[in-house]
């Protein structure tokens, strides 16, 4: 339950961001979280894949720009800092088993710095 209540406060911020700026182009967190939240249960252990992999092929569509794809690629690694429970085999196997190519690794560990 408190790993909801992360993730519920993270898209409520993001959303509020939006809200702040809503002519900016630019893809957002808020974006990000909104297209990752299916894939919770599955990443956590609790349920099925279920929609994730429409959020994730909707992302990467999304994700059109170099500063699209870092600010994606930041915005995956905190969620899964602040998320407890989270599998990393699964997190960084997402991309194969939707069967999309991702240009970084989904990982804590990955360098959005160097993200194309």
């Amino acid at each position: 339950m408190e790993m909801f209540s992360k993730i519920a406060c993270i898209v409520v911020l993001c959303m509020v961001v939006t809200l702040v700026a809503p002519h900016a182009e630019a893809m957002t967190c808020g974006q990000v979280t909104s297209g990752v939240a299916p894939c919770l249960p599955y990443l956590t252990g609790r349920g099925p894949l279920g929609g994730c992999c429409g959020g994730i092929k909707g992302l990467l569509g999304a994700a059109r720009t170099p500063a699209d794809r870092k600010m994606a690629c930041n915005c995956l690694k905190s969620a899964a800092t602040a998320i407890k429970g989270i599998d990393a085999g699964k997190a960084a196997g997402l991309p194969r088993v939707c069967g999309v190519n991702i240009p970084y690794k989904i990982s804590p560990s990955t360098d959005c710095n160097r993200v194309q």
